[in-house]
């Protein structure tokens, strides 16, 4: 970014790397039975695909929260609007897409979380900074439960 350029929104992406194939890395986030045992620690209801009747629920965060599924285009990508605090596109939603791309002669699954956008303020950084490490923990809990059976956040919050 030039001294003349402005920032003016805020975004971030994560990625990690799952020992298990797309198809497999997918369902774990577009099943709610599969999002409910390592993520949504309150619960997750419906299936992420468009048109969906979707809500999560964390104990960290009580409450639920409705969930907009833009697209689902199994088994490369996820398109998602929610509630943000401070969000820059003056509806107070986000935009969060997951990307799964398959790697290592389809055993393991390379995910990508990237959510946008928060106002430029530092209202906006904290709360872009909360979901950055909100997405974070998931894909370590989905490594966790998809690769070994364990609920990283099981009691975390609670």
């Amino acid at each position: 970014m030039s001294v003349s350029e402005t920032l003016t929104e805020l975004s971030f992406s994560v990625s990690g790397r799952v020992a298990r194939p797309i198809a497999e890395t997918y369902e774990a986030v577009a099943d709610p039975a599969q999002l409910s045992r390592y993520f949504t620690t309150g619960g997750a209801r419906g299936r992420l695909e468009a048109g969906a009747d979707v809500s999560w629920d964390f104990a960290d965060f009580p409450g639920r929260f409705p969930v907009t599924v833009v697209e689902a285009s199994a088994p490369d990508r996820i398109v998602i609007e929610w509630e943000g605090d401070n969000a820059a596109d003056g509806a107070g939603t986000t935009r969060t897409t997951f990307e799964f791309a398959s790697i290592d002669d389809g055993a393991r699954t390379l995910v990508t979380i990237t959510e946008q956008s928060w106002q430029a303020t530092t209202e906006g950084a904290k709360s872009a900074f909360g979901n950055c490490e909100g997405w974070a923990g998931m894909l370590t809990a989905m490594k966790a439960w998809l690769e070994h059976g364990i609920n990283l956040r099981e009691g975390f919050y609670r």
